[in-house]
């Protein structure tokens, strides 16, 4: 994993770097025409407008900014989904995390789990994605924010 002069570039192999790739791809944006299946090179494809969490507000970006980012999985068998309307590729969701299980033959799922509950779910031969920043960043609209959770 390493940082370039043109961006973040970051691959994952297991589970574990499936967990950080998830941290920087919380709260991107996508376009349900910018992601898709290919099922004869078993790969799925996802160009997201990632909100760069590694780069403090400020420096004229007083919300943050955001920066376009393409990430592909390869060994991609099956991919599934819930709660995404296909038919509207214009349609603009939110992704919340990104979560992987694998057996013990090393094949697996990968789960993409967006804001509204909405899933995409890969069953991969084994982990194997690549998440690149494709082009400078621009000031964020808004810094997203969570919701505080409380005891009691």
């Amino acid at each position: 994993m390493g940082r370039t002069r043109r961006g973040l570039r970051l691959r994952a192999a297991d589970p574990e770097d499936i967990q950080v790739l998830s941290s920087f791809l919380q709260d991107a944006l996508v376009r349900v025409g910018d992601m898709g299946y290919e099922r004869r090179a078993r790969r799925f494809v996802l160009v997201l407008n990632r909100y760069r969490w590694e780069a403090p507000p400020g420096a004229g970006h007083a919300q943050g900014s955001r920066v376009r980012t393409g990430v592909h999985f390869q060994g991609v068998l099956a991919a599934r989904s819930k709660g995404i309307a296909r038919d509207d590729p214009d349609q603009v969701i939110e992704l919340l995390t990104v979560d992987a299980a694998l057996r013990e033959d090393g094949a697996g799922t990968i789960v993409m789990v967006f804001a509204g509950g909405a899933l995409i779910c890969l069953d991969v031969e084994c982990i194997a994605c690549e998440l690149s920043d494709l082009g400078e960043p621009w000031p964020a609209r808004h810094r997203p924010r969570h919701r505080q959770l409380t005891d009691g």
